[in-house]
């Protein structure tokens, strides 16, 4: 029996993670290689003679002694931790399907639950900020989807105040072959909300198909191109072919976050949904989720506590 190449993937294990990461000095080199791929440069003067303080983690300029934080402007800026159990995090949260929890991750980076959360939501939100820049392209099926259930004595179906409603985006090759993902929180499911999320996360041109929904052909107004196919509703049109992996990748996302998490509040389930696309659109090559991301968490900027916990429920 044929395996699925992709499935069946190495990854990159923790003997060879440890050996390429597995101390401070060479997470540093590699921060160092991902901030400055051409050699450091001084922001002030533009000078390249350099050297690292040995007891504190700056550079400082040969010429104009300044001196530049080797985090600062970074994801890892003002942290506490050293910077192997930062990557041992993304090393953690990269290699499991399924995602870990805060409360997993703490129990494996020996640190406090809280800090494991601030790690966790800085580095997914890492994530969502590169991810943004690549918009869905070509042809892409489109799905509405919510998170919760119903609360007690309040009402049912889409209005139900328990549902955060969300857009699941899957971009498929001409052969039918799933390529890149997207799943947004929305507001609701109106065309004024799907036009902003389409102005965002499409290129024009791209050609969506979705069911009939009166919502969907808000993604006009991005530009493009949109096919309403009529499915009469019920649990047999999830069955349709035209929807197979928006309703795949729906159900896959929903259980990974019920197997992984035992509760989700609203304001940050973009992160968590983010997260699993995040790893999905890289699949093909495993052992790459590490670097990629410490470059992600190297090019996006400090986020202070207050803006972690703010509230970003629309992404």
């Amino acid at each position: 029996m044929a395996k699925n190449q992709v499935q069946f993937q190495p990854g990159m294990s923790l003997p060879a993670f440890l050996e390429r990461y597995g101390t401070e000095a060479q997470c540093r080199d590699a921060l160092m290689q991902m901030r400055w791929p051409e050699g450091f440069r001084c922001p002030s003067c533009g000078h390249a003679g350099h050297c690292q303080l040995r007891q504190r983690p700056v550079i400082q300029c040969h010429r104009c002694k300044r001196q530049t934080g080797l985090t600062r402007g970074t994801v890892f800026a003002g942290t506490r931790l050293p910077l192997r159990i930062w990557f041992l995090a993304i090393y953690l949260l990269t290699q499991h399907k399924n995602g870990m929890s805060a409360l997993a991750l703490r129990r494996q980076l020996g640190v406090s639950y809280n800090t494991a959360w601030l790690v966790k939501h800085k580095l997914m939100q890492a994530m969502i900020e590169r991810d943004d820049r690549k918009p869905l392209a070509g042809i892409v099926q489109m799905d509405d989807a919510y998170w919760g259930g119903e609360r007690h004595g309040g009402s049912t179906g889409r209005g139900s105040p328990g549902k955060t409603p969300f857009v699941a985006a899957v971009q498929i090759t001409a052969e039918g072959f799933p390529l890149a993902m997207r799943m947004d929180v929305v507001p609701g499911f109106r065309k004024t909300a799907l036009a902003k999320w389409a102005q965002r996360h499409l290129a024009p041109g791209t050609a969506i198909v979705s069911d009939g929904l009166n919502c969907f052909p808000g993604v006009t107004a991005a530009d493009c191109t949109h096919v309403p196919l009529n499915t009469g509703g019920g649990p047999a049109s999830a069955t349709h072919p035209m929807f197979l992996w928006v309703n795949t990748v729906l159900g896959n996302v929903k259980n990974a976050l019920h197997g992984t998490y035992h509760a989700l509040k609203p304001k940050y389930l973009q992160r968590y949904l983010s997260e699993f696309c995040y790893r999905f659109n890289r699949r093909f090559k495993l052992e790459e989720l590490i670097p990629r991301l410490i470059y992600a968490a190297a090019h996006t900027p400090p986020l202070p506590y207050r803006l972690l916990t703010a509230d970003a429920t629309y992404g």
